[in-house]
């Protein structure tokens, strides 16, 4: 497994960035003053580069993972639902009942959900379900590691077979999605260990918590930090992730390193999804190159992460579902983005009288 999972990591290669003078050279052809379409411009340069300068660009098809995953964590009282919510909306995503489905819908993206180690058996087949459950939930991380090291590598390696499942279906674009009671815990208990924040300023309320549920939300983390502060030390990205991580959050990280192997278009939601690209950054930072953030989430510390990460995220809309909902969304902008670089006339094909260059 190590050995294959370093092989998936070696064959990513960061974005040719050179054809980024071709790129802007058409955007400020099109007929507007130059930049004045702003982040759609950024956009579409950085799809014109991950797509090799090949035209028309194209954001489709698009697919939404949305996987789920249990955490030994709930048993510390840090979420306000119970830990049979995460099956139950597993079931809910089956029968298009969840946002996702109705925005996934909305934007004409397909949607598969993969249980990747939620509790419980199994679940009735369905088209739409992969279930590649690697373990019941994660162990309680307060006393010790949330996953095996071979658990996780196994839950990397499912986000990357994911990713060319949907490179083999011609998928574009793949976007993140999860679902997982107490996740935001483990997730900040990530932010804290890959980027050296203090959890005191990135614990938020996730499922709801008061003031007082937040204090013990990151006084849980803080024991976790420490329980795992040996893993934490060795700085391997993998290792970190095991200590801290969940079986949704690592596939996902996978998903992002696969779909960076397959120079795919990667959409990451919000503040799970993330930590499951900061994961994958640690362990490969091209990934950077191929990756698009959705929105701020409006759970507490994700722009101070995002700043942290040097990231501007494309929406602001106050959502902190997860899900994939965030990015489900961005997928129109993506969409326009390509479609202003590949249908807009060109002041030298059309004939109109281009501004002059300012002095």
């Amino acid at each position: 497994m190590e050995q294959l999972f370093a092989s998936a990591v070696e064959a990513i290669a960061p974005v040719n960035t050179s054809l980024e003078v071709a790129g802007q050279a058409h955007l400020d052809d099109l007929t507007k003053p130059k930049g004045s379409l702003g982040r759609l411009e950024e956009t579409a340069l950085r799809i014109y580069c991950i797509q090799r300068g090949v035209r028309p660009l194209t954001a489709d098809s698009a697919r939404i993972y949305t996987i789920a995953g249990d955490h030994g964590v709930t048993a510390e009282g840090v979420s306000l639902f119970p830990q049979e919510v995460t099956r139950q909306m597993v079931l809910n995503f089956l029968n298009g009942g969840a946002g996702i489905n109705v925005l996934a819908q909305t934007v004409g993206a397909d949607l598969m959900v993969v249980d990747a180690g939620s509790c419980g058996g199994e679940y009735p087949e369905h088209p739409k379900l992969i279930q590649r459950k690697i373990a019941k939930g994660t162990e309680n991380f307060v006393n010790g590691p949330a996953m095996s090291r071979e658990n996780c590598l196994k839950a990397l390696l499912l986000g990357i077979e994911l990713a060319d499942m949907a490179a083999a279906d011609g998928c574009r674009t793949v976007a993140t999605g999860e679902m997982g009671i107490s996740n935001t815990t483990p997730a900040t208990a990530l932010y804290s260990a890959y980027l050296g924040i203090d959890p005191a300023e990135i614990t938020g309320a996730g499922t709801g918590l008061d003031a007082k549920g937040i204090l013990h939300k990151t006084k849980v983390i803080v024991r976790a930090l420490q329980a795992n502060k040996a893993a934490i030390q060795t700085g391997d990205a993998v290792n970190v992730l095991a200590a801290l991580g969940g079986y949704e959050i690592a596939a996902l990280a996978g998903l992002i390193l696969g779909a960076a192997k397959n120079e795919q278009i990667v959409l990451v939601d919000g503040f799970i999804s993330t930590a499951a690209y900061t994961a994958a950054a640690a362990i490969c930072p091209h990934v950077r190159d191929y990756a698009f953030f959705s929105h701020a989430s409006a759970e507490q510390g994700h722009r101070k992460i995002l700043a942290a990460l040097g990231i501007k995220p494309l929406h602001d809309l106050n959502l902190r579902l997860g899900e994939g909902t965030g990015a489900a969304l961005t997928l129109f902008l993506l969409r326009s983005s390509c479609n202003i670089f590949n249908d807009m006339a060109t002041f030298s094909g059309a004939g109109v009288t281009k501004g002059a260059e300012s002095l």
